[in-house]
């Protein structure tokens, strides 16, 4: 790391905390500074072993030990949480607070936590569990920019960061970002159901769809060309290529995704309503 490593506890120990527990180790960090939490042993165990951090069924008793706190639970579980926590543990206005679940406002957190605490709100997607991931991070008025610099460090290690201006923004990244994997596993699987129609078993066919996306995906981050135009480079005039494309367009694929995208914010902005 380029930053200095801080004292931090995760609580909760689900895939998400796995995921970037194992990328900010694979990347230096040192494990004897990392603590996570969880109320079922086994997964701690497994962390334990693996990646060799300090573990414990007391969610209090690493908060305490550390100088940043990684709140990753489900939301509904987040109140009893933070509860818990504001009882238990010292000086929890002078360490960094984290989430990373969906849907609660930094507003919230305050209303759970005290007004005084400085925090930031990660959202990462699914593609992090493989290192691949697009997290985006907003971080409230009292965050510093080491703050800020340590954290995107941390979860560099499962893909990239992208900071956005406010919680607003967020819930466009989380529709996008956060939900788009869905939305490409859909298309994939279409191309899929297409191609065993003509003829060919679901193995071959899962073959070449996700390793088109694939190399789709390299093609994009390794070019400095705007996407529509890595489209007509592989867009001959005329060819069966174009013929496959006016489909999609003929079918207005911009304003499904447009549809999509709005339909996912809005589902956001409502889940922020319920906690």
């Amino acid at each position: 790391m380029t930053t200095s490593p801080r004292k931090i506890a995760f609580i909760g120990a689900g895939n998400m905390t796995q995921s970037i527990v194992g990328g900010m180790v694979k990347s230096g960090y040192p494990s004897d500074l990392i603590y996570v939490s969880n109320p079922s042993p086994a997964k701690l165990e497994k962390m334990r072993d693996t990646l060799h951090v300090h573990t414990s069924q007391d969610n209090a008793e690493v908060a305490n030990a550390a100088d940043v706190i990684v709140l990753s639970v489900k939301p509904q579980l987040m109140a009893d949480v933070c509860a818990a926590l504001t009882e238990q543990v010292a000086n929890l206005s002078e360490k960094l607070i984290v989430t990373i679940a969906a849907g609660i406002r930094i507003e919230k957190y305050r209303q759970y936590l005290g007004n005084s605490i400085r925090m930031i709100r990660v959202m990462p997607n699914t593609p992090s569990l493989v290192g691949k991931g697009m997290s985006g991070l907003v971080a409230d008025d009292r965050v510093n920019d080491d703050d800020k610099a340590y954290i995107t460090e941390a979860f560099d290690g499962v893909g990239a960061t992208l900071w956005v201006a406010n919680e607003d923004e967020l819930d466009i990244l989380g529709a996008v970002a956060g939900s788009g994997p869905a939305y490409f596993f859909e298309f994939m699987a279409s191309l899929q159901k297409a191609a065993t129609a003509l003829g060919f078993d679901r193995e071959k066919a899962r073959l070449m769809v996700q390793q088109t996306a694939l190399g789709a995906a390299e093609m994009a981050i390794a070019s400095e060309l705007e996407l529509e135009d890595l489209r007509k480079q592989v867009t001959s005039k005329g060819g069966s290529t174009a013929k496959g494309v006016e489909v999609y367009q003929g079918a207005d694929i911009d304003d499904i995704s447009a549809k999509a995208v709005k339909a996912a914010v809005k589902r956001n902005q409502e889940m922020a309503e319920l906690f």
